[in-house]
């Protein structure tokens, strides 16, 4: 049986809460939120090879929270179930459907296995999690769609 979740993990989410609200974050969310909708490996790896521009930043400041958020559940310092509530970490897995269709090709690129690896361990890591990235993908795939059907 799983770890209940306890006083202390639920200090750790409020934290991780309080994080998200710092007004850098919050526009570095937005833009991957609203504005940055990949199509490809490539399309990824241009803001990730655009430093220092504020994509950029914003890549890694939203990438690195997320995997930092991921790394407290992985490591076992932060209960897995709480976690993976939608409220506590639906953003993560939006944010990883946008380049979960061509992560293995980010990590080829980029010469970084590592990429996105807690990320992805927690989003694939439990039957719970796998049907939510698989229905948050879903999501994305159609909004991706639209997207491109309505820059031609």
């Amino acid at each position: 049986m799983a770890k209940k979740a306890n006083a202390n993990d639920a200090q750790i989410v409020l934290k991780l809460y309080e994080l998200r609200r710092e007004e850098e974050m919050r526009k570095a969310r937005n833009w991957f939120l609203v504005e940055f909708w990949p199509q490809s490996a490539d399309d990824f790896l241009k803001v990730v090879n655009a430093f220092p521009s504020q994509e950029n930043s914003w890549l890694r400041q939203v990438q690195s929270y997320w995997d930092m958020a991921a790394s407290l559940v992985v490591q076992g310092a932060l209960n897995e179930d709480l976690f993976i509530q939608p409220g506590n970490s639906g953003e993560m897995f939006f944010f990883f459907a946008k380049v979960h269709p061509f992560l293995k090709e980010i990590r080829q690129k980029m010469g970084n296995p590592d990429a996105w690896a807690n990320i992805e361990q927690v989003a694939t890591g439990s039957k719970l999690a796998r049907k939510r990235l698989d229905r948050v993908s879903a999501n994305v795939d159609k909004r991706r769609a639209a997207l491109a059907k309505g820059k031609k």
